[in-house]
């Protein structure tokens, strides 16, 4: 069963590049522009992992980790933030993420971490 990775951005290349890069790597892909798309997926397939960006316009990154960890404490949730939000970023830990990346991030880095993370989570067979 291929592990499930979800991307909020409210950029649209954003979203594309992670899009087509975990899909290379294997993983069963998901993309939303927003917390209320996000939600909706979270609800419906439960991923693995999230990568979630801090502002969001609407809903923002916070609220929709606060509520994600709500629906299913164990995704685990990655947020990718803009320099300067360190206030934002001490606030998503206290909430349950389990680690933050900056913007612009390396590609190669955001790979190798969610790869780590999740496997912690593989199911061997």
């Amino acid at each position: 069963m291929k592990q499930k990775v979800l991307i909020v951005d409210d950029q649209f290349g954003i979203r594309v590049l992670l899009f087509e890069v975990f899909g290379k790597e294997g993983y069963q892909t998901y993309q939303a522009a927003n917390g209320k798309e996000a939600l909706q997926i979270v609800q419906q397939v439960s991923p693995d992992i999230v990568l979630l960006d801090m502002k969001i316009p609407g809903m923002d990154g916070l609220e929709i980790l606060k509520r994600i960890k709500k629906m299913n404490h164990d995704i685990k949730v990655i947020m990718m933030t803009a320099y300067g939000e360190l206030d934002m970023i001490n606030e998503a830990t206290k909430l349950g993420a389990i680690t933050h990346i900056t913007k612009p991030f390396d590609i190669d880095q955001l790979r190798s971490l969610v790869r780590e993370q999740l496997a912690a989570h593989q199911i061997t067979p």
